[in-house]
């Protein structure tokens, strides 16, 4: 027999997709401030938020007649048509945060609108609203939720303890805080203050917003980017290739102000920084994506973490050409700013663009990598002081292993090795990029059987592979057939690559993998051709590696992620030896 659902277990339903534990209350709560317009936002918990959690804005308010409704499920301010569904700009639409919080909770809801001169308060137990009854309440809204999961003993064991609970709440306050900089935030646990954030009214108090919630660490070693194109705009901090991390704990992107993990944008950052990290490292990222609100369906999930993109392969070639180009431009005197320390270097793609660096030096096959230098005519000393180039000129060489450098500001060190390695890596790049892919036929075709939306997929980028050296036609209906390969990578297992490629393309709209494969085998020539440790290098030498490393894209770090040079300032300098003191 069917039987409709009573209300109640309707709402707690609906709560087991938004509500999992007192974080995603917190988040549903911060986020109704955010649509209210709210310029701060006061969050109190206690016991890790199973026992009390309170959020107060001042916000817009809700006016007295609305409070009752504001508790019943679907109801909301934010939506009436279909077209405004496709056109989403608030973070949340559904109507579904507070009914379903209410429904595993004791919620009390008061709100004060501007034109109002008390405030009015509604209660909500069990799925039973009483109120609402005059209570003095500044303007805006002030959420309390006590006793979550009192009715769902099942749900309320799942919870962890009091500092793990908290710990997931300080997690998403300091996400939300990081949204919204022209929002003051503060956060209290068992009565005792975790932060208290003003409002950051411009960039350099928005670096001191992110280095108190992210840590001072990734701003010191963050670039601050710009750039807008096709209806897209890119902004934030990104964290140089030197500075990763083990785990994928310090990404943070917002898409129109909204928290979202989204499988593209992560594929598009790790394509970014494929060649300048070590294989198993995260970057460390604060993005912000900003683009029109009828290009992306942010209704794909109950918690509205993931969204779906019109056009995915428009949203990836952004944002991956975008951080490339940034990254490219960590070189010696590339980026405004000092590259080794103080605040978040600028990069603004739109007056930016970027250069073809050409590489002045070649790989020898005598072995002798560096005979090539000497060839290379180096800036000399006769130069003045005010034109010395940003790694200046070459001291000595110590222990054949590090190159000592003179500069403006006081001392550089090069690791030789590393920064040769770069600059033939980028020079081997450019040259097989720029001209046409030599390509080697298989002796045996490989041919394999796939489905029919693979075989489409294969059909439908065939002149796109053939590009990049790989000749993959359809032969029929469910199969596939290679027939030729990159020459360079002509020893790859060419049926496992073929398979990669059909995966994807049909996961991220573009195949890698021949890049990838390529990439690897250009690193390996640049490492086998760099010159190696104990080499003696006479000083033109030197510097005319020095001068290649500015010219060269990502020469900050070499294939690896290590860096490839530090710089001692005079000050740094003085304080080792205590001048001055």
């Amino acid at each position: 027999m069917i039987r409709q659902l009573p209300s109640q277990l309707i709402n707690q339903i609906a709560a087991g997709e938004v509500v999992e534990r007192p974080a995603s209350v917190i988040k549903e709560l911060i986020e109704n401030s955010l649509d209210a317009a709210a310029q701060s936002i006061r969050i109190e918990i206690e016991q890790g938020g199973a026992g009390r959690m309170l959020v107060r804005d001042d916000g817009s308010g809700i006016p007295k007649d609305d409070l009752l409704l504001a508790l019943a499920r679907h109801a909301t301010s934010k939506i009436e048509t279909l077209q405004d569904l496709r056109h989403v700009v608030s973070l949340g639409f559904r109507g579904e945060a507070l009914p379903s919080i209410a429904s595993v909770a004791r919620l009390s809801l008061a709100s004060r609108t501007p034109g109002e001169s008390t405030g009015w308060r509604v209660s909500c137990e069990n799925g039973e609203s009483s109120g609402p009854t005059p209570v003095a309440n500044p303007v805006g809204t002030t959420v309390e939720v006590t006793d979550l999961f009192f009715n769902v003993p099942a749900r309320r064991r799942f919870l962890r303890a009091g500092k793990t609970e908290f710990g997931h709440i300080d997690k998403i306050v300091r996400r939300m805080a990081l949204s919204r900089f022209d929002v003051g935030f503060e956060l209290t646990h068992n009565g005792r203050s975790v932060f208290a954030l003003p409002i950051a009214p411009d960039r350099e108090a928005s670096e001191h917003r992110v280095a108190e919630l992210v840590g001072s660490a990734f701003v010191d070693n963050a670039l601050y980017i710009e750039h807008e194109a096709a209806g897209l705009r890119l902004s934030g901090w990104l964290g140089l290739p030197t500075f990763s991390r083990s785990q994928a704990d310090l990404q943070y992107f917002y898409l129109n102000g909204r928290i979202v993990r989204d499988k593209i944008v992560n594929h598009a950052i790790r394509h970014a920084y494929r060649d300048v990290m070590f294989h198993g490292r995260h970057p460390a990222c604060v993005l912000y994506l900003d683009m029109d609100p009828e290009a992306v369906d942010v209704n794909a999930h109950p918690a509205k973490y993931e969204v779906r993109f019109r056009e995915q392969r428009l949203v990836h070639d952004f944002v991956a050409r975008t951080l490339e180009r940034v990254l490219a431009e960590t070189q010696p005197g590339g980026v405004t700013g000092d590259r080794h320390g103080g605040p978040a270097r600028v990069f603004s793609g739109s007056a930016r663009s970027m250069q073809n660096y050409a590489m002045p030096l070649t790989v020898c096959d005598g072995g002798d990598a560096y005979a090539a230098l000497a060839e290379v005519r180096a800036e000399t000393d006769t130069e003045q002081a005010t034109d010395i180039p940003p790694l200046g000129y070459a001291l000595a060489q110590l222990h054949g292993v590090y190159i000592l450098a003179e500069t403006a500001e006081g001392l550089v060190l090069v690791d030789m090795h590393a920064a040769h390695e770069r600059v033939i890596y980028e020079g081997l790049k450019n040259a097989f990029t720029e001209g046409p892919v030599k390509t080697q036929p298989l002796l045996v075709p490989v041919s394999l059987q796939v489905t029919t939306a693979e075989a489409d997929l294969i059909e439908q980028h065939a002149d796109e592979l053939a590009t990049s050296g790989l000749v993959v036609q359809r032969t029929a209906a469910h199969r596939v057939t290679l027939r030729e390969v990159p020459a360079m990578i002509s020893g790859v297992d060419a049926e496992q690559l073929l398979r990669d490629v059909i995966t994807d393309l049909g996961t991220h709209g573009r195949a890698d993998r021949v890049e990838e494969h390529a990439n690897t085998m250009l690193a390996t020539m640049a490492c086998h051709g760099s010159a190696r440790a104990h080499r003696r290098l006479t000083i033109p030498e030197m510097n005319s590696l020095l001068r290649a490393m500015e010219k060269t894209a990502r020469a900050d770090q070499c294939n690896h992620g290590r860096p490839t040079w530090l710089r001692l300032t005079m000050d740094d300098l003085d304080r080792l030896f205590l001048r001055g003191r």
